[in-house]
């Protein structure tokens, strides 16, 4: 499409918000499961496989995820606290999580797949996309490669949960995910609104890793512990927080070629099939010890990303806490302890080949 390929980049972004919007629109007229959050992310998926110039809508689109850092923040309450300490049972289950991903993961990216040493290694590891990407691309790694598989592993992840979540586990997937704006008091909502943006902005400052989500989680739960704020953001900012992250999951493959689609998507999906028997596994573990219910301990350990499991989380009614305390831990673990392990295996720049 030449005509298309020429257009700037704001021009780029307005195609995309544009196609989200319709891919929304199109899912909740027929019904579909989370519209806002599918919706986009197809249609996007789709133009982007058709060769569409998608752009993100760059701090736009970042800045939303500060909502899902408000909601879970709110979250916080004197009593979720005092669960914390039953939690640390399963908590203590993910580095020995992390540490199966890996001997599964990266024999799998280096031997059946041929990528090298340090596209290997960032390719196995469950962290966060953009994190990954940046350690395996200053260890030499493909950074184009990294990205796409673990774009398809967060893609495949939101995909599936919510088939598996409906039929194994019963979940419904229709609870509130909030009051409407006009129900909720004003001085809350600026309260949150200051939390989102001090807490991303700050967080960016001080380099806090998962600002945009992080930075506001913990303001607004000082705020909620404090007595000050008592609900969630509004609805209608939750389904701005899913359109977001939907149409993000589906710009990732913009530019993608037949080549990278055959090697580079298909490794991603064989290895989220790997993924998916593990995390099956320790839900199962943790589920059957009694220290969480079924989908808690699904949500917990599937290895999607943050927000799309935060996203999840909500929309079934789970308990919050519990499931982003999992996440971080995982985030945090992966993003302080791969560049040191991979060192020591010798997937830095000096054994990259």
């Amino acid at each position: 499409m030449p005509m298309l390929s020429t257009l700037p980049p704001w021009a780029r972004t307005l195609l995309t918000l544009a196609l989200s919007a319709l891919g929304a629109g199109l899912f909740w007229l027929i019904q579909m499961p989370l519209p806002f959050l599918f919706g986009p992310m197809f249609v996007c998926l789709a133009a982007a496989l058709a060769g569409l110039p998608l752009r993100s809508a760059g701090q736009i689109g970042i800045g939303a995820r500060t909502i899902l850092g408000v909601a879970v923040g709110a979250a916080l309450t004197p009593a979720v606290l005092a669960q914390l300490p039953s939690m640390l049972a399963s908590v203590a289950l993910i580095p020995i999580y992390i540490g199966l991903i890996g001997l599964v993961g990266v024999p799998f990216f280096r031997r059946v797949c041929g990528y090298d040493a340090a596209t290997a290694w960032y390719a196995a590891m469950p962290g966060g996309l953009q994190d990954m990407v940046v350690f395996g691309t200053e260890a030499g790694g493909n950074g184009r490669t990294l990205s796409l598989i673990h774009a398809t592993r967060v893609l495949v992840i939101v995909t599936l949960a919510p088939i598996l979540m409906t039929q194994l586990f019963g979940a419904s997937l229709t609870q509130p995910i909030g009051e409407p704006a006009r129900d909720l008091p004003l001085p809350e909502m600026a309260l949150m609104a200051a939390a989102a943006l001090i807490g991303w902005k700050g967080g960016e400052r001080i380099g806090m890793f998962g600002a945009s989500i992080l930075g506001p989680l913990v303001l607004t739960g000082v705020l909620s512990l404090s007595g000050l704020i008592h609900h969630r953001p509004p609805a209608e900012a939750i389904l701005v927080a899913q359109f977001f992250i939907g149409a993000a999951i589906g710009v990732g493959y913009t530019g993608i070629t037949l080549l990278e689609l055959r090697r580079d998507v298909l490794a991603g999906v064989g290895f989220v099939l790997l993924l998916a028997a593990l995390a099956a596994l320790m839900s199962e573990v943790v589920y059957q010890l009694g220290l969480a219910p079924a989908v808690e301990a699904f949500l917990a350990f599937a290895p999607g990303g943050q927000a799309e499991m935060t996203v999840l989380a909500i929309v079934a009614g789970a308990d919050l806490g519990y499931v982003v305390v999992h996440h971080l831990t995982r985030i945090l673990l992966v993003i302080s302890g791969a560049p040191i392990a991979a060192r020591l295996v010798g997937a830095g720049r000096k054994g990259r080949k």
